[in-house]
């Protein structure tokens, strides 16, 4: 019985010393650009709250659950920004966070992945392929990535001939 139970022991020792789960956001910054009379506009969001549980050796069991504050949007415009907290575009007192759900993840090369990702805003969801980097060092993870969405497929504004339809959001979050 007892050379059953130590390479049982060993396994799961092994698969659990490589395996990386944790939750606690150190550091983020989100960030999206667009465009608005020609101009790009850049803006931040906070808040982010994440239940990351992604093992770099084992993709197919990590998952990735965040959401982000929808009424900390920042433009460094206060009028703009409250129009953006109002009805006409992210309606923060209906809608007050944007949501991010992993379906999955692909390995690529080195520290390269692509997720793909049930995004939420304003109640409308949309999936999302977002490639992304991962590193690791001590106990901190570290995921850098980039992505473009069309802001009226999630009913953010109306149709615009001033403002532009994409955005590209930029995230770069580490946890521990």
């Amino acid at each position: 019985m007892k050379k059953f139970l130590l390479p049982i022991i060993l396994i799961i020792l092994t698969t659990t010393a490589f395996t990386y789960i944790n939750s606690t956001v150190t550091r983020s910054a989100i960030t999206f650009k667009t465009r608005n009379m020609g101009i790009g506009v850049d803006g931040t969001i906070g808040g982010l709250q994440a239940d990351v549980h992604f093992n770099p050796a084992d993709v197919t069991n990590s998952t990735i659950e965040a959401s982000v504050d929808a009424n900390t949007i920042n433009t460094d415009n206060s009028s703009r920004d409250e129009h953006l907290r109002s009805e006409d575009f992210f309606d923060v007192a209906h809608y007050p966070k944007l949501i991010l759900k992993s379906v999955s993840f692909k390995h690529g090369n080195g520290n390269n992945y692509t997720g793909r990702f049930n995004l939420t805003i304003k109640g409308k969801t949309k999936l999302v392929e977002i490639p992304f980097t991962y590193t690791q060092s001590n106990n901190t993870g570290a995921f850098k990535g980039s992505f473009k969405l069309n802001r009226r497929d999630y009913g953010v504004g109306s149709s615009s001939l001033v403002l532009a339809d994409e955005v590209t959001v930029n995230i770069d979050a580490a946890v521990n």
